[in-house]
């Protein structure tokens, strides 16, 4: 997945800017992004603190490395299931 050129900070200031007043297609030629971009993040961000953004990517990031162990042991298992059973 290709990574963003904006931090969480970032983005959660350019929300904050549309949500002062400044309208949608402003912010966003203002800071080059597209506005799907611009939606996209807000569904994501819209609402969060700077220190709520760091969590979720944080808890993110877990469930990912959660994700590949768990992925790792079924395919274990299944491995150990082929062998015990041609045994």
């Amino acid at each position: 997945m290709r990574k963003s050129r904006f931090t969480e900070e970032q983005i959660i200031a350019i929300l904050a800017e549309q949500e002062s007043g400044m309208a949608t297609a402003e912010v966003c030629r203002r800071h080059g992004v597209s506005t799907a971009t611009f939606y996209k993040w807000k569904a994501k961000f819209g609402g969060l603190g700077v220190s709520e953004a760091r969590r979720l990517k944080t808890l993110e990031a877990e469930n990912a490395r959660l994700k590949k162990l768990l992925a790792d042991s079924m395919l274990d298992v299944s491995i150990l299931k082929d062998l015990l059973g041609k045994s």
